[in-house]
């Protein structure tokens, strides 16, 4: 099994949540999509998202319930020929629902 990092940098921004966060993730890619899960200073998230060349869009959930879309771009390289990647990329993304959020 090849495992891609390339999809995962596009997302990435998405399940580390708003800008000005700093974290880690690690994704799979499943067909047409990757899912990943993601840590940073806001806590864990697990995400899923796709892209098109750099450029990519995902949905990411933290164990709260908290949900955020984003979109972004990166790039990566291959690691020797393991099919493994590595790269970086940059992007924005909203809380869509925020279950502690007061309803108006």
């Amino acid at each position: 099994m090849t495992v891609s990092l390339r999809p995962l940098l596009l997302v990435l921004p998405l399940m580390l949540g708003a800008c000005g966060s700093v974290g880690v993730g690690v994704g799979i890619p499943v067909g047409p999509v990757t899912i990943g899960v993601g840590a940073s200073n806001n806590g864990v998230s697990l995400g899923v998202g796709t892209g098109v060349g750099p450029v990519g869009v995902g949905v990411g959930v933290s164990p709260g319930g908290r949900v955020s879309a984003g979109v972004g771009v990166g790039t990566s390289t291959e690691i020797g020929n393991s099919g493994a990647r590595v790269g970086v990329g940059v992007g924005t993304s909203t809380v869509i629902h925020d279950p502690d959020k007061p309803k108006d």
